[in-house]
């Protein structure tokens, strides 16, 4: 399987769009902590054409640090789409179920923190697929079932999957 540097910018810029949405709810609630946001920056630079670098690792791994150390599950969650977002620069190619969590993870995850932070999960998963480009689901249809779980993520993995699939 191919995935080209096109594909892989056109996937993390709506990754971080869709973390853009619940960021707001990980800084009311950690106010000063700027890991996140610099995922989510990091995101839109390569998106944006910026080259894939070490940086977008750090980042990554730095606000994923931040979602363990939140002080409630919305934060959380949103720190985890930061993450997403982050790493989504670094899709791997291998017809795995696992990578399909890196696809739908960050919208997955921007979803969930809305929820849990008393916001409609099911508008987050709308705007996602309203605005996820093409590409998205080109790269999705590429890859086996994901294996979500029975879990509300796994719920929201599904919708996600199955709409963009579609």
């Amino acid at each position: 399987m191919e995935l080209t540097l096109d594909e892989l910018r056109a996937l993390t810029g709506w990754a971080a769009d869709c973390a853009s949405r619940a960021l707001p709810l990980y800084e009311s609630r950690v106010p000063g902590d700027p890991r996140p946001r610099e995922a989510i920056s990091a995101a839109q630079e390569f998106a944006s054409g910026a080259p894939r670098t070490k940086l977008l690792r750090t980042v990554a791994w730095a606000a994923l640090s931040a979602a363990g150390s939140a002080p409630d599950p919305a934060a959380s969650a949103a720190a985890r789409a930061a993450v997403g977002a982050a790493g989504a620069a670094y899709l791997h190619p291998l017809a795995s179920p696992h990578q399909v969590k890196h696809i739908v993870g960050p919208a997955q995850q921007a979803a969930r923190a809305s929820e849990l932070a008393g916001g409609d999960a099911e508008a987050e998963i709308r705007w996602a697929l309203d605005h996820a480009p093409p590409a998205v689901s080109e790269i999705l249809r590429r890859f086996p079932e994901g294996k979500p779980g029975r879990t509300r993520l796994g719920e929201l993995h599904r919708r996600l999957e199955s709409a963009l699939r579609a």
